[in-house]
């Protein structure tokens, strides 16, 4: 990104932007990836100065490149609801045009809860800062949403709509910051790269898939946002759908942009939706104790802080095959895993020497020590045949002495440059809402009736093993 540009942070007081965005614009101006000229925005209720939002940001005020950086930060006092904050930003925008002496791109970053959303975009409309500064500069205009896009599929729908009728697919980014992460992404190239892997990517050699995302906080200080939305959509909705994509997907004909997001798209429309009238035979929605004595959580709420389900695909080379897929906090861990279980065979050869219960099992590692991990069986040594499954592994901070890029350092690079390979394109959102939607719906008609309570760092409540073990498997 060599051009200067303008990017507008909507919620810049809020943990997306102190934890998340704000950081990883400065480590990419540490790293000389932004241009000479850029200009931050933040835009909030908060009565601050310009000064005051520069020293918003904790820790980050100790490090010796702070204070460069900081010069290019500003700040846009606003109600979110009122028009004088979107009036007031406009002059600002103008005035970096006229300092560049020419229209620049604006980036506008929707890092506030969802329910702004539709405020925020109804105003960046009326007041024409959808449009830029004019002379056609609504080309170099982008918008930028964080998810849950959405609470259900006709939200979804709705919200999509609005979308596009202020901006053109090519100017929308919808952020998963979870296809940003380097191991999702080496997936395909150890997938589509590597000739040993993909003819066995199929039903005749895969017993069954596992994907598992556990966290080890509960809600924290976020009770308000989480309560009344559940981890199904928190985490559902998007990052498991992302995980899903990537063992389901085909070859891209190309490793471009829309051929990509194709393979993608399809993937995601290929999951076999599970009925409502389904749910409680393939999907467990549980609560850790004492979830409900949590700041801003209702006492009596019915929010799943955990959630585990079975589905399968019509896929032509997965057709059949179990996913089982669990997410949850007060977990004994966090970790995100892909697990692609091959069929066990060595009985065949070696029943009488006993075989271990579970073969050969690929794990893809997302978080944290990113990496790959394959499960292989070898001879025991020792003067007698005795068979026991070792790993291979590779982790990036072993093998090329870095963790790689930050996720959201390689969101904000490819939103800086135009590349939407890496973001979500409505038809893939409208699927995977589909796909949550129905599950929503069975548990309307359960009530509380199917909320399993667990304890804390456990692995859920008992019937999520259960879901796993009656098909005589169980949660690695």
């Amino acid at each position: 990104m060599n051009s200067p540009f303008a990017i507008v942070i909507f919620g810049a007081t809020g943990d997306l932007a102190q934890n998340k965005l704000i950081p990883a614009l400065f480590s990419l101006f540490k790293q000389s990836l932004l241009p000479e000229d850029f200009f931050v925005v933040g835009f909030s209720r908060r009565d601050y100065s310009d000064d005051e939002f520069r020293d918003h940001f904790g820790e980050l005020l100790e490090k010796p490149e702070w204070s460069d950086f900081s010069k290019h930060l500003y700040y846009q006092n606003g109600d979110f609801t009122k028009e004088k904050g979107y009036l007031e930003l406009i002059k600002k925008l103008n005035s970096f045009d006229k300092q560049m002496g020419a229209c620049i791109t604006r980036f506008f970053y929707l890092a506030t809860p969802p329910e702004n959303y539709e405020t925020i975009l109804n105003f960046l409309s009326s007041t024409k800062l959808s449009e830029g500064c004019g002379q056609e500069s609504n080309k170099w205009t982008r918008v930028i949403i964080e998810k849950p896009f959405g609470k259900d599929l006709e939200t979804a729908i709705a919200l999509d709509e609005k979308l596009s009728k202020i901006f053109e697919e090519k100017q929308i980014f919808r952020v998963d910051h979870y296809l940003g992460k380097e191991t999702l992404q080496n997936m395909l190239a150890f997938r589509f790269a590597n000739g040993i892997f993909e003819p066995t990517w199929n039903k005749e050699y895969i017993d069954h898939v596992q994907i598992t995302l556990s966290e080890k906080n509960g809600v924290e200080k976020r009770g308000k946002f989480f309560d009344g939305v559940g981890m199904l959509r928190d985490v559902g909705q998007n990052h498991l759908m992302q995980l899903i994509a990537a063992v389901i997907m085909g070859q891209p004909k190309s490793f471009t942009k829309e051929d990509l997001r194709d393979a993608r798209a399809n993937a995601i429309k290929a999951i076999n939706c599970i009925e409502p009238s389904e749910v409680s035979k393939y999907v467990v929605r549980g609560q850790y104790e004492g979830y409900r004595e949590e700041k801003d959580v209702l006492p009596n709420s019915n929010t799943e802080t955990f959630t585990a389900f079975k589905f399968n695909t019509n896929s032509e080379k997965l057709e059949g095959i179990p996913f089982y897929v669990r997410a949850g906090k007060k977990m004994p861990k966090d970790e995100v895993t892909i697990s692609i279980v091959f069929i066990q065979t060595c009985h065949i050869l070696f029943k009488e020497y006993g075989c271990p219960e579970v073969g050969n099992v690929l794990t893809i590692k997302i978080q944290p020590d990113e990496g790959i991990y394959l499960r292989v069986i070898a001879k025991k040594p020792g003067s007698k045949l005795a068979l026991e499954t070792v790993d291979m592994h590779f982790t990036y901070e072993e093998s090329f002495k870095t963790k790689g890029i930050e996720a959201y350092e390689k969101v904000l690079i490819d939103i800086f440059s135009g590349d939407q390979m890496l973001f979500s394109r409505s038809d893939e959102l409208a699927s995977s809402w589909k796909f949550i939607t129905k599950i929503l719906e069975g548990w309307a008609s359960e009530s509380e009736s199917g909320l399993k309570h667990y304890k804390s760092e456990t692995w859920g409540p008992k019937e999520a093993d259960e879901l796993i073990e009656k098909d005589g498997r169980k949660w690695l």
